[in-house]
């Protein structure tokens, strides 16, 4: 038996066999990217964990609906309740419309989720296109004693939730410790409590980004668009709700509140958290100069990098750790990172070059078991919390054996045919199907065409002829003509 499927739920502290609500639906939203910056690492890494777990849920036969929200307003400066939206602070210095802004960055990370092959969502619904929604919402929760409305802004009463709820059991906070910590802002004293947070800001005239409402004109609170399009897309409870661990507290702690404020009914079965990145054992971040963007990556265009790396490396590289470990950077990782993806790669070469022969071996029982092991224990450790560190040590250990049948040390007799099937193909779907990597052309083609071009130079001046129309001839089949002038043999692309 390969046993369940386990994850790791933050919200209990603990591994737990997953249940859907309904199977086979499998309900999972992930909180996106606010739109006013170029992606960042840290959001490529979420991203692609939950890409990963996505397409494992739905390998396993379960139909996922899949939900990743763009925040298109509301996310302000200070991260807190007060200051200027980021997108509209974005399009004023920049003299944009605010969806210029929106759109433009939207654009770019959807090019950076393609770059890294990344899954689209089912379903990716923005802030702004939910504005009567987020409305309603607040109105449920005012009107079940959890928000209450000043000088046009609408706060959510933690103090009033935690009577009856546990405000804080996501991040393992209490009210105390919560009310100590809470930062002295501008604004607070339109608070009951400093805890409360806003549903509703009131716009100051020259806000860009605003909308009427029952409170007067204005814009949504942060929180609010993860509760409202989680719960209209996938029910008042859903099976996943997944982010970056910086997003436990406030922001999914404020959702749990905000749904049961409004439904009365816990929205979450699973909460699942991605950890941060490091890079050489230090935080990155853009104070310390160790943050690099997705693109830099890929150039190799930055002072802590020793060249570049192709988005397959990278994606190898996240792969290598637990979603939920610390990550961190370094040049020699990614070089290691590197050599594991190509090996892979190379298996995969392998593996299509071999067809099952029946060479009469017999069977050999003592690895016909290991092949088997092997194809399950991938299965176990993708069980195991979607642990893809683990599950890429089993494929290192398959593809000693599809090395073995290529060379000759171990004959396809030994194993028969069904094993070698299920190897095939358990080698295949993990890399492809479910780790999401794809094969990369490592070389230029025109430098092939280059050294083509001189093989053919080096057989015209050696007047073998015969190789001279092979090479024009191979050549003209894939669309490149070659070209004798006087200043030498050029080549072109065939003109139709």
């Amino acid at each position: 038996m390969i046993g369940p499927l386990r994850v790791f739920n933050t919200l209990t502290k603990q591994k737990e066999e997953f249940k859907p609500i309904s199977p086979p639906f499998v309900g999972m939203y992930v909180c996106g990217p606010t739109v006013y910056n170029d992606v960042h690492l840290g959001n490529v890494r979420t991203f692609m964990s939950f890409d990963v777990v996505y397409r494992y849920l739905s390998h396993l036969g379960y139909k996922v609906r899949y939900v990743r929200n763009i925040t298109d307003v509301g996310h302000l400066v200070d991260d807190a309740d007060d200051g200027e939206d980021k997108i509209g602070k974005k399009a004023k210095l920049d003299n944009l419309e605010p969806m210029e802004v929106v759109q433009k960055y939207t654009n770019g990370f959807h090019d950076v989720m393609s770059l890294f092959n990344v899954l689209s969502p089912n379903i990716e619904p923005s802030a702004t296109g939910h504005i009567i929604e987020q409305i309603n919402m607040i109105q449920q929760i005012i009107d079940n004693g959890y928000g209450y409305e000043n000088n046009g802004s609408v706060y959510f009463d933690v103090e009033s939730y935690s009577k009856k709820h546990h405000y804080g059991k996501l991040s393992g906070r209490n009210i105390e410790e919560l009310y100590s910590n809470t930062r002295d802002l501008d604004g607070q004293e339109e608070k009951k409590s400093m805890m409360d947070f806003a549903l509703w800001k009131n716009a100051s005239p020259e806000h860009l980004m605003r909308w009427p409402s029952p409170w007067g004109d204005g814009f949504p609170g942060w929180h609010l668009e993860c509760s409202v399009m989680s719960t209209k897309y996938l029910g008042a409870s859903f099976d996943i709700h997944g982010g970056g661990m910086d997003l436990k507290f406030p922001h999914h702690e404020c959702e749990i509140a905000q749904s049961v404020g409004a439904g009365g009914v816990e929205p979450v079965r699973y909460w699942l958290h991605t950890n941060m990145l490091t890079v050489n054992g230090q935080k990155m971040s853009k104070s310390l100069g160790n943050s690099f963007l997705p693109s830099q990556l890929i150039t190799g265009d930055h002072e802590l990098l020793e060249r570049a790396y192709s988005p397959m490396t990278v994606r190898f590289f996240m792969m290598q750790s637990h979603y939920a470990s610390t990550l961190d950077f370094s040049n020699e990782a990614l070089l290691a990172a590197q050599k594991g993806y190509r090996k892979l790669i190379n298996g995969l070469k392998v593996l299509n070059q071999l067809t099952y022969e029946n060479d009469g071996s017999e069977i050999n029982e003592k690895v016909l078991t290991q092949v088997n092991q092997l194809c399950d224990n991938c299965y176990r450790a993708m069980n195991d919390d979607f642990n893809t560190a683990l599950t890429i040590g089993h494929l290192f250990n398959l593809l000693k054996k599809i090395n073995s049948l290529h060379t000759g040390g171990l004959k396809f007799g030994e194993i028969g045919e069904e094993a070698f099937n299920r190897m095939r193909d358990t080698f295949k779907t993990f890399i492809l199907d479910i780790l999401g990597l794809k094969v990369e052309k490592s070389f230029d083609p025109e430098n092939m065409l280059d050294i083509l071009v001189d093989m053919y130079k080096d057989a015209k001046n050696r007047k073998d002829y015969d190789k001279v129309d092979e090479i024009r001839s191979k050549l003209k089949g894939e669309g490149v003509v070659l070209k004798d002038m006087k200043t030498g043999v050029d080549w072109a692309y065939e003109e139709a």
